[in-house]
């Protein structure tokens, strides 16, 4: 039995889908812990692109069982599409395959509307959400008064519930004078995606600590990254769950002393998407990314913003998940540059830091400290063992491991499920 966490080292959008799919080819069971439909994992395989959202990446594998976890904030209306879009594409998607757990809190259409009314609001501060209603969501979680996925097996309650919890909200989206939530037609539609996915509903906390003892292998699929966690990221602008290795246990309902081992996932250089401090943000390497057709948001779209490999941060989050290894993503993104740039530590005012401060107006004023290595210059995508890349590829790996800490066991020099290296 080997129970693995997978988690993102930066602020999401690492690369996290594809390291999961890879590894679960020897994976039973594939948990996903936390988060909402924000997040989305592009996976590519057979030359065939799946863009998942809530439902975890090993979906795309025969005969594996895919559990969204009680720490999951669930939008029933969009699981309902993205299944349907998955099976558009030849996936087999039932409950034999699917878990829905029955604590996880359901994303509701007054969120979605709470949540841009919000952004709205902040106007220059927004955080920079994607709309979906994860915070208003989690907030009603906090303050007990959500909606949990058992309701979608009892439509008779749900219908109840759902009705007084509209009244209540639209109070509150009158009084920012935006367009309220239409009841009758938010109750219909609810209550015909709780028809469809309440054969998924289960407890599958039961579920998988029966898989444990039946010796099975799984796998916890992380969300959004360290750095969009409520606790260790960059507040305000993160999202509303626990993001690292810790959130993975409690959203699932798995203890700690029951996984083995935990992967941080990091590009081979630096994105985020949305607001807040960037250390090592450079416009001229988000150009040429954005110019080779990359980082852009799966879930939205957006073009995400750019810069040198931060390894301050993937030190501090090696450290804050515990983590045992490290995957690399997109370290074909650098494949034509003369020189690459490594950020190994900051100044602020002056004194030298050598973790991230507590406060985003800090962590603004940091400066970033260099180092530079000379680029590999050679296309890296057809490769097909680690041994075969350019010794300054693998130079500048080493020293991405030495400074975060961790051994890298992945490296990733392309999309798809076959570009990927065991280290």
């Amino acid at each position: 039995m080997s129970n693995t966490i997978v988690v993102g080292a930066q602020w999401g959008d690492e690369g996290k889908g594809k390291i999961v799919d890879y590894l679960t080819e020897n994976i039973d069971v594939v948990v996903r812990a936390a988060g909402g439909n924000n997040a989305g994992h592009t996976v590519i395989n057979g030359g065939t692109k799946y863009i998942l959202h809530l439902i975890p990446s090993g979906i795309l594998w025969a005969g594996k069982k895919c559990v969204i976890g009680n720490g999951v904030v669930m939008d029933p209306l969009g699981l309902i599409e993205e299944m349907n879009k998955l099976r558009g594409q030849g996936v087999t998607i039932d409950p034999s395959n699917l878990m829905i757990s029955e604590t996880a809190h359901l994303v509701l259409p007054y969120h979605k509307a709470l949540d841009l009314a919000r952004e709205a609001r902040l106007g220059d501060a927004k955080i920079g959400t994607t709309g979906r209603g994860i915070g208003p969501a989690y907030a009603d979680k906090v303050e007990r008064g959500g909606l949990r996925a058992v309701l979608l097996t009892k439509p008779e309650t749900l219908a109840s519930e759902l009705r007084a919890r509209i009244q209540w909200h639209n109070q509150t989206l009158a009084s920012a004078g935006v367009a309220l939530v239409d009841e009758e037609e938010t109750v219909t539609k609810i209550l015909a995606a709780a028809e469809i996915l309440a054969p998924h509903v289960a407890n599958t906390t039961v579920f998988l600590h029966e898989a444990v003892r039946a010796g099975k292998n799984m796998l916890f699929e992380g969300a959004q990254g360290t750095y969009l966690d409520i606790d260790h990221g960059t507040y305000p602008f993160v999202t509303s769950s626990s993001t690292t290795s810790g959130g993975a246990c409690t959203g699932s309902g798995v203890p700690p002393r029951m996984i083995d081992k935990v992967v941080a996932v990091t590009k081979a250089y630096t994105t985020r998407v949305g607001s807040g401090p960037f250390v090592t943000e450079n416009d001229a390497i988000g150009d040429m990314l954005h110019n080779m057709g990359r980082e852009f948001g799966a879930t939205t779209g957006r073009a995400r913003r750019c810069g040198w490999l931060d390894t301050v941060l993937v030190r501090y989050a090696v450290m804050i998940n515990g983590a045992d290894e490290l995957a690399i993503t997109n370290l074909d993104g650098l494949d034509g540059l003369d020189t690459i740039k490594l950020c190994t530590s900051y100044t602020l005012h002056g004194k030298p830091l050598n973790h991230p401060p507590a406060t985003a107006t800090d962590l603004a004023d940091c400066v970033p400290v260099y180092e530079e290595h000379k680029g590999w210059k050679q296309d890296l995508s057809g490769i097909t063992r680690y041994e075969d890349l350019p010794a300054l590829a693998k130079a500048y790996l080493n020293r991405v491991s030495e400074l975060a800490g961790a051994r890298i066991s992945l490296v990733g020099i392309g999309p798809s499920r076959d570009q990927t290296l065991i280290a």
